[in-house]
């Protein structure tokens, strides 16, 4: 009995990630235009804030001196944002459960960048943070327009500029 316990527990803890509902995860509320659920975007918002703040560790390492500025503002970005959604969830007044790290897509993202040098690791940098980007901004547009939590809404709203401002910075310095 002690097993499945254990068991049981790590299955519901493992990835919040994995409790998103089927149409956050699907992405049929963007197509429609839906607001997810405070869980999801709670979920989806920090796991995007992970990736972009570890796959500009990367570039820091690799990328040429674009692609460090740019990642250094990323991370000072992301960083800001993350601890301010982990103090909204501290406070009380938001619940749910943040990305504990890279999880699905992210993670094979992370590892196939890793593996880059060079041109080759700057261009795609830049084109995983185009469409990172483009999903955080219909992420929080959605939740900031039609979210349920008033506070998280707000959230959504106040970053919301800064997050499409990375969007054309990141489309200006992808050379595709």
């Amino acid at each position: 009995m002690k097993k499945i316990s254990i068991a049981a527990a790590f299955v519901m803890v493992s990835s919040a990630a994995l409790a998103q509902s089927a149409p956050e995860k699907t992405g049929v509320n963007s197509v429609l235009g839906v607001a997810p659920k405070t869980e999801d975007f709670v979920a989806k918002a920090s796991a995007s804030d992970i990736f972009e703040i570890e796959t500009s560790k990367l570039a820091l390492q690799k990328g040429d001196d674009a692609a460090k500025k740019f990642a250094q503002q990323m991370i000072t970005d992301h960083e800001k944002a993350s601890a301010e959604l982990k103090e909204l969830i501290s406070s009380g007044k938001v619940q749910g459960t943040p990305a504990a790290g890279l999880t699905g897509d992210h993670k094979e993202g992370f590892d196939e960048l890793a593996k880059l040098a060079g041109a080759e690791f700057t261009e795609e940098y830049f084109d995983d943070q185009v469409d990172a980007h483009e999903d955080a901004v219909d992420l929080f547009k959605r939740y900031a327009e039609e979210g349920d939590n008033a506070d998280l809404k707000a959230w959504a709203g106040k970053l919301l500029p800064a997050l499409e401002h990375h969007y054309t910075m990141a489309k200006d310095l992808d050379k595709d």
